[in-house]
């Protein structure tokens, strides 16, 4: 199996492969006979309680929170990855995975700063509502 590398969650935050661990079981997808021979499958997993010194309290608590179901009662998250024939892409795919839901839930999103429409939108909208209505007005039948 190649090598583990470390999971880069951003350009000054980066975990140490040595938080990881991969472990090969049988995979159920593409390869025919191969499935049933090789084990393929990836199943990778994060130390949390090792993590947590170099990520801070605050960051595995929202790991925590938002990757709950992956995480199991051993404090490791789990990603597996099984879809490719060969164990060093499904480890590539793993890696990435892992990678990608610890950003998501490590983003934080800004809170939305409530703004008022400007005067000049306000009057844009309005002119716009008398020429509709002046359109509608001048289509009906006058009475004789």
């Amino acid at each position: 199996m190649p090598p583990l590398r470390d999971l880069e969650l951003s350009p000054r935050r980066r975990l140490p492969a040595r938080l990881l661990r991969a472990r090969s079981v049988r995979s159920s997808g593409p390869g025919g006979q191969n499935v049933n021979k090789v084990a393929t499958r990836i199943d990778l997993a994060l130390d949390l309680g090792a993590a947590e010194p170099l990520l801070g309290p605050r960051a595995t608590a929202r790991i925590r929170g938002a990757l709950a179901s992956r995480i199991d009662a051993d404090d490791r998250l789990h990603v597996r990855a099984g879809r490719a024939r060969t164990r060093g892409r499904n480890l590539d795919a793993a890696l990435l995975r892992m990678e990608e839901l610890l950003r998501e839930a490590l983003h934080i999103t800004p809170a939305r700063t409530p703004t008022r429409p400007s005067r000049a939108s306000r009057e844009r909208r309005l002119t716009t509502k008398r020429r509709q209505s002046e359109k509608k007005r001048s289509r009906t039948r006058l009475d004789p």
